[in-house]
């Protein structure tokens, strides 16, 4: 009975460690990344569309990342929406593709970036709890109801908060990982 609801909490925090890996890949490391342009919304004719579904991103130097639109009328709205962007890169259009050089990072910016992946890091955490918080409270109303014992409760909870142990320490590890990418000069 609560191993249903410990499968789907752990579940949960697989996911939750799934965007939080989506948010620390959009990150500025000071290496040009397609995966930086993921976020970028265009407004292609009244609607929000991923720069991703306009054309293909591709990083042919280390610190360069080239965008090659499909429609070609659509080059100086895909440059507004990246400007628009909070990565700070200032696009140069040819007429054909847009060039997106990145800049090398300062201290002060490396320090920023940083200060952004524990933020990240803190609300994958505090979801991760939540999500252990909801099992817990399903486990109480599960012996509240005479659904299972309190032995399975506690062995229920235990499991549980194994679970989130994990989640958390991987969360540790990738923002950790992060850091050192982003202060590596």
């Amino acid at each position: 009975m609560y191993q249903e609801v410990i499968t789907t909490a752990k579940d949960k925090m697989q996911k939750t460690i799934g965007v939080f890996q989506t948010e620390l890949r959009s990150i500025r490391a000071g290496r040009a990344n397609p995966q930086l342009l993921d976020r970028v919304m265009v407004d292609y004719y009244g609607t929000p569309t991923p720069l991703t579904q306009m054309g293909n991103v591709t990083s042919p130097e280390p610190r360069m990342l080239l965008v090659n639109i499909w429609d070609q009328k659509a080059l100086p709205l895909v440059e507004k929406a990246i400007q628009k962007s909070d990565l700070g890169l200032n696009p140069s259009n040819d007429g054909k593709v847009i060039r997106l050089v990145i800049p090398e990072l300062t201290e002060e910016r490396r320090k920023d970036l940083t200060k952004l992946v524990h933020k990240s890091c803190e609300e994958a955490k505090v979801a991760i709890r939540s999500i252990r918080r909801d099992a817990m409270e399903q486990f109480k109303k599960l012996q509240k109801d005479g659904k299972i014992t309190e032995d399975d409760q506690a062995k229920a909870e235990k499991k549980m908060q194994d679970a989130t142990d994990e989640s958390i320490k991987a969360v540790d590890d990738l923002a950790a990982k992060k850091d050192k990418e982003i202060l590596e000069v």
